[in-house]
């Protein structure tokens, strides 16, 4: 008889299990680091402004915030893998449609493509916790990995599929479905396999608990801040290296290279964390480093972009495993994950939605990059002291 987990699973259906969630997580990020690489074309094809190119990004992370909040119920009258399901096929559809040229076809498209990666962003913790709960930092590590995978063969091919292969930016935005419909037909044979999860306590009385914890809104200011970081670096770092001279290309590889190293960040850290029972010495080191990363950064004299960049990306691959880690880490159970993965992204993205716009709009006024840099390093800091917080052992 094969061997069996606490969730009858055996060893075959652990493993293909495994697989399903690797390549849901694989397409978390395509959908939104393509974009980056590609604003130059789209703005001046579409004639839009930095600000409403800054909504690109924007969108996807409001459509988490709200998304991630009702995602519960979703799972209580579909279940955990019936909801996964859905939500491949709307992130399917919704590449295609921001793929077809017009500015509404754009924004409408991000928008359905946002919250079908809001609940891949939610779930993926809740089944970690509840199939995989003696090896949450592997796991973790593996599909974070993965999902930076995902982001860094977006950020370097946009710019080759869109010029070399002339596809243009709505053939290389596009391309990114088929790796969706993969996911799709992998996905099917897990649904027998996942009983369908009912919470048993209510949906309004969990959140009214958990929105009463200190822990909890330290948890979600620390996804926050370091969402906020991710996401503006996902939409501007192309555009700041080519204002200071840089070749598009160049900037697009440059976005890929720290995605690239995310990936590295992104296995090594939750596994390290994962070892440890105390989680503070893991994000005070990180933090300081990608402090030194943005100050290099803000005076190019000092010059080795490449390495700089690396490191940045490393730094936030290895913070935002960290994040989902410490979701897990910081929960009784499955049922508990869920709904703390839920609150603690909501209010995480909405936080990290302000990022993009923010910086985008700064650029426009001032014309200069620094002060974004600067508004960067002071988030880092905030994200240190909530981090400090969330770091001790410690369940909501």
């Amino acid at each position: 008889m094969k061997e069996r987990n606490e969730n009858g699973l055996n060893s075959v259906s652990q493993i293909w299990l495994i697989i399903g969630i690797l390549f849901i997580a694989v397409n978390l990020r395509p959908a939104l680091s393509s974009i980056g690489p590609l604003i130059d074309i789209i703005q001046h094809d579409l004639g839009l402004s930095e600000t409403l190119l800054g909504l690109l990004t924007t969108l996807p992370l409001i459509a988490f915030g709200v998304v991630s909040t009702i995602t519960a119920l979703f799972t209580k009258h579909f279940g955990i893998g019936n909801t996964l399901l859905g939500a491949l096929i709307v992130l399917a559809i919704g590449i295609i449609i921001r793929s077809l040229g017009g500015v509404f076809e754009l924004y409408l498209g991000t928008i359905l493509l946002g919250i079908a990666i809001a609940f891949g962003n939610v779930l993926i913790p809740a089944l970690t916790k509840r199939n995989f709960p003696h090896k949450a930092g592997l796991v973790t590590s593996l599909y974070t990995g993965v999902m930076s995978l995902g982001a860094a063969l977006a950020a370097g091919l946009s710019v080759p599929l869109a010029v070399n292969l002339n596809l243009g930016w709505q053939g290389a935005l596009s391309i990114w479905s088929l790796l969706a419909v993969v996911a799709i037909i992998l996905w099917v044979p897990n649904l027998k396999h996942i009983n369908r999860t009912v919470p048993s306590r209510s949906f309004k009385v969990a959140i009214k608990k958990l929105s009463g914890s200190k822990l909890v809104w330290k948890l979600a200011l620390y996804m926050g801040l370091q969402s906020f970081m991710f996401y503006v670096v996902l939409a501007w770092l192309p555009a700041i290296l080519i204002d200071r001279g840089y070749q598009a290309s160049y900037a697009g590889w440059m976005l890929s290279l720290s995605q690239a190293t995310g990936i590295v960040g992104a296995i090594l850290v939750p596994v390290w964390a994962g070892s440890r029972k105390d989680q503070r010495l893991v994000i005070i080191l990180l933090i300081l480093i990608e402090i030194i990363a943005l100050i290099a950064l803000l005076f190019p004299s000092i010059g080795f972009t490449e390495f700089w960049v690396g490191i940045l990306g490393l730094v936030l691959g290895g913070t935002f495993g960290l994040a989902l880690l410490l979701i897990v880490l910081r929960a009784h159970d499955a049922e508990t994950a869920a709904e703390l993965s839920g609150i603690v992204q909501s209010i995480g993205y909405f936080i990290a939605a302000t990022g993009p716009f923010v910086v985008g709009a700064i650029f426009e006024i001032t014309q200069t990059w620094n002060y974004a840099l600067l508004v960067l390093v002071f988030v880092a800091i905030l994200k240190l002291i909530m981090g400090i917080g969330v770091g001790k052992d410690n369940k909501v």
